[in-house]
């Protein structure tokens, strides 16, 4: 028996997906390959989930919804909260969200994303070197960087959002 929500939902359009502008890693294939092994490289000795969450927070700042896609899917699969992943965007308002090293990690995430607006603050790089040991702070300024590379194919190259299953790229 159909209720009336449910044909009310059945009539609901979404708006048209875009088509990617360029597949790039196809044109590319040295370059995606790289990146890959980079890719690797930086989580190495990362907490999963704090690596999905810089990975969420740089993605939102570069409005790259590709990334956001995965990440939040990819974050969810290593045991995130969705409240965690959606208080992320407002983690200054949200911050007993989060542990002090998480902070220190998403706050550092931000000041290496949005290079535009200066420099990355001797403070802001004090408060993550107090929270991480050399080689880890070194793999989270590597994942930082790498998202922001991937995020700017992203961009650019407009990948379309919705397809991606958790892990298909690992």
């Amino acid at each position: 028996m159909s209720t009336a929500q449910d044909t009310a939902q059945d009539t609901v359009e979404y708006a048209p997906e875009h088509t990617p502008r360029l597949n790039w890693a196809e044109h590319a294939p040295d370059v995606y390959k790289a990146m890959i092994r980079l890719e690797t490289a930086a989580r190495q000795g990362l907490d999963p989930k704090l690596y999905e969450l810089v990975k969420i927070r740089a993605s939102q700042l570069n409005h790259c919804a590709f990334c956001l896609d995965m990440h939040t899917k990819d974050a969810l699969a290593a045991g995130e909260s969705v409240e965690r992943i959606m208080q992320l965007s407002a983690w200054e308002e949200s911050r007993h969200f989060y542990t002090a090293k998480e902070l220190a990690a998403i706050e550092l995430t931000e000041a290496v994303t949005v290079l535009t607006d200066g420099f990355v603050p001797d403070e802001v790089y004090a408060k993550a070197a107090g929270h991480f040991g050399e080689a880890e702070l070194a793999q989270l300024l590597a994942a930082i960087t790498v998202i922001n590379a991937w995020n700017r194919f992203g961009v650019s190259t407009r990948m379309v959002p919705g397809h991606y299953q958790p892990g298909q790229y690992k």
